[in-house]
């Protein structure tokens, strides 16, 4: 090989090496565009920049879920992903798994915490996945093992989590019990859900009213009502399951008024609160003889409340 030859071979193997280093870069969350070029594309309705990828984009957005700043993380990152996710042929499947996989590893960094930044990453991971499940209720596509690991993650983060903060005055929105929930509710959509996944869905959210340390106040029972309620109208929804969790869920709170303490009434108005928005979101489904038994059960739980 001649010097001019070797030359060349050189610099192709150092422009090789830097296109290589970008797409790791990218992928690794170090952001390439600023909050001008995001804006730009939520004005152009979610439409991928000329010359852009939508893959290596995608990428860079999960990065600014862990962002304090409320517009990169809610306004941009999470709304144009949740766009891309909807949107057949926008991101491909190689890249929606590896974000999927990401984001099932974020529901467990810093996890424990609370008051930190740290709660951030792992709520607006939970939400973006709702979109994912949401997408996979539609057209499958992350397999059936990926799927069953996700579900058992979300459970497991529901119950884990211990920053519960809604709404923060200079973070904004936070919301990880709300945005857990979603995709709870999304995940129950699909038809790989089996009757021992509704079980624990429905043991996991009331474990998550009776641990909270205070009220929720930013529609977090609402939110989880929805949940039961993705659970509960499946034809293939065990009904003798949800009675005896029904009973439970009040049993708890049997020593209220003789055993009175900060937490046990804050356990009481969240299971009350959730009650009531699950009787509100039942009556919204469709008639059916199965819809209507529920809602007479927990009307009836109520009633002696």
């Amino acid at each position: 090989m001649n010097r001019a030859a070797a030359s060349v071979g050189s610099m192709l193997l150092a422009a090789s090496f830097l296109v290589s280093t970008c797409l790791v870069s990218t992928c690794a969350g170090e952001l390439q565009h600023d909050r001008a070029f995001w804006r730009a594309i939520v004005r152009d309705r979610y439409a991928i920049p000329v010359h852009e990828s939508a893959d290596a984009l995608a990428h860079e957005l999960s990065a600014m879920l862990a962002s304090p700043d409320a517009e990169l993380r809610d306004d941009l990152a999470y709304s144009i992903l949740a766009r891309w996710i909807y949107r057949r042929d926008t991101v491909s499947t190689p890249a929606l798994l590896s974000l999927t996989d990401e984001w099932r590893a974020n529901l467990k960094s810093g996890l424990g915490e609370a008051g930190t930044n740290s709660v951030l990453k792992r709520s607006f991971s939970a939400l973006c996945l709702s979109e994912m499940a949401k997408r996979e209720a539609k057209a499958p596509f992350l397999g059936a093992d990926r799927y069953h690991n996700l579900l058992a993650e979300a459970i497991a983060y529901l119950e884990a989590e211990r920053d519960l903060r809604g709404y923060d005055a200079s973070l904004h929105w936070i919301h990880a019990t709300a945005h857990t929930a979603d995709l709870l509710a999304a995940l129950a959509d699909s038809p790989l859900f089996t009757a021992e996944e509704a079980a624990a869905i429905l043991k996991a959210i009331a474990a998550r009213l009776s641990t909270a340390s205070g009220v929720y106040t930013q529609g977090e029972q609402d939110r989880l009502a929805a949940a039961i309620v993705s659970v509960i109208r499946r034809n293939d929804f065990g009904a003798s399951t949800f009675e005896p969790w029904l009973a439970h869920l009040d049993d708890e709170d049997r020593d209220v008024w003789t055993a009175t303490s900060v937490e046990s009434l804050a356990h009481y108005q969240n299971h009350n609160y959730m009650l009531q928005a699950l009787t509100v979101r039942i009556s919204l489904e469709p008639s059916s003889p199965q819809m209507t038994a529920y809602r007479e059960k927990v009307l009836a739980v109520l009633a002696q409340r």
